[in-house]
């Protein structure tokens, strides 16, 4: 398996990840169905307002770049309380996918949440996003909802 180490994601790094991550979020919010392009675009940059008013120093949030060797391979956003975390993102950079790295970073996360007192580590998964659940579901994620929608 790749190994990887994470660090604090800097304040340029987290500008450059905001504005894609907005877009990204926003548009598979729309292919989903759950909401229009233009609605989604407002949630996304309303949810980057209101979590991350001071960008990666805001309270409760930790944003990490994932590094293998000195290569930057990708990024996983936490939210993380007394005794649960919540991953926001999760991203390989598409040219390090299908290499090992996304199983690796959620490994160094759950180590940095161990070490935090953390219990258990939430997340959501949009439904067309086969490749992702099934790695969720390897590293022992549980379904504990579904919502589903039948297009009139």
């Amino acid at each position: 398996m790749a190994d990887v180490r994470l660090e604090p994601m800097t304040d340029a790094q987290f500008t450059t990840y905001r504005e894609t991550a907005e877009q990204e979020y926003a548009q598979q919010a729309a292919d989903s169905g759950a909401m229009s392009l233009p609605e989604a675009l407002k949630k996304a940059t309303d949810d980057f307002a209101r979590l991350l008013p001071d960008g990666p120093a805001s309270p409760e949030q930790f944003l990490w770049r994932a590094y293998a060797d000195d290569a930057d391979v990708g990024m996983i956003w936490l939210h993380i309380t007394s005794r649960t975390a919540y991953i926001f993102d999760i991203v390989v950079d598409e040219s390090h996918r299908r290499h090992g790295y996304g199983r690796a970073i959620m490994r160094a996360a759950e180590e940095l949440c161990r070490d935090r007192g953390v219990e258990s580590i939430g997340l959501n998964v949009f439904g067309r996003n086969a490749g992702a659940r099934a790695l969720y579901e390897q590293e022992g994620y549980e379904i504990t909802s579904v919502q589903m929608r039948k297009r009139l």
